[in-house]
């Protein structure tokens, strides 16, 4: 489900992305969901796929009160304790893949889109903390702001979520950006062997059918709008796939795909596709 559904031809609709596993990057730090990030990330590339995991400090700075007070900021605290982060993450996922490692000064955000432009990563994956909607974009979580400016795929990882793989969720309302999570998660689905579960939320009034059976003749039809329809799915599977138009900045609140992300009880994949990943219409 996406919050776009302009009319696309059928055949448009059926030439989705191919992969979106090749090129991972997991950004880490010291919480357990980033571990959990790290380890879902991993499960889901591709076999000759790459996975490099980031963990980037910021140097936080004391409060000073009082004329000419000095406080003595030990830099080695911050740059240990993501190397830390990177080696804890790097030994979570050492049987599945020998990932590349790289350690930066700055905000994880920035430093995290920075590296998706430089590598041209087709998939970021962060852990979830549990912050809410309004407070994310507020203090500006780095869930939240990958949502909303990452150039490639999301993964936002709930902690606990993707121990197994046996049920795949996805929306689909007759949009391309839908019909591009659809390929997705049915090349998922395929490869690792689950069942597909794809669903439609009626209660968006503008959900065309005939495009709807382009993408998929079958499909569990819910009444409900689209962002509760598929926070209820998403406690049935183990992973949410859905899709998303790009939107960034103050276009993006209120979309479907920022919102689920947020409410989803369950790790949830927002398929964007980008030019780098391009070459006519095949993604490399």
């Amino acid at each position: 489900m996406t919050e776009s559904t302009a009319a696309v031809s059928p055949g448009a609709l059926l030439a989705g992305p191919r992969s979106i596993f090749t090129r991972v990057l997991v950004g880490v730090d010291a919480s357990a969901e980033s571990l959990d990030a790290a380890r879902q990330a991993a499960r889901l590339m591709d076999g000759e796929g790459s996975l490099e995991l980031l963990a980037a400090y910021q140097i936080v700075y004391p409060a000073v009160f009082g004329p000419g007070a000095v406080v003595p900021i030990d830099r080695e605290v911050f740059s240990d304790a993501a190397v830390d982060a990177l080696e804890r993450a790097r030994a979570e996922i050492h049987e599945r893949t020998d990932a590349a490692g790289k350690i930066v000064e700055g905000r994880p955000a920035d430093a995290l889109r920075d590296e998706i432009v430089r590598t041209r990563a087709t998939l970021v994956a962060v852990g979830s903390h549990g912050t809410g909607r309004i407070p994310g974009i507020v203090l500006g979580s780095t869930a939240t702001d990958l949502i909303h400016r990452a150039p490639c795929s999301v993964l936002v990882a709930r902690k606990g979520a993707g121990q197994t793989l046996a049920r795949i969720a996805v929306g689909i309302d007759g949009s391309s950006e839908s019909a591009a999570a659809y390929a997705v998660a049915k090349g998922l689905a395929e490869r690792v062997g689950a069942e597909l579960w794809t669903v439609v939320a009626w209660g968006d009034s503008r959900i065309d059918r005939k495009l709807v059976d382009a993408i998929a003749d079958r499909h569990e039809d819910f009444p409900d709008a689209p962002v509760p329809a598929l926070v209820r799915a998403a406690a049935d599977a183990d992973l949410l796939v859905v899709g998303s138009r790009g939107l960034q900045g103050l276009k993006a609140l209120g979309s479907v795909s920022e919102r689920v992300a947020h409410e989803s009880p369950t790790t949830t994949l927002i398929v964007r596709e980008v030019d780098w990943q391009k070459v006519g219409e095949q993604l490399v």
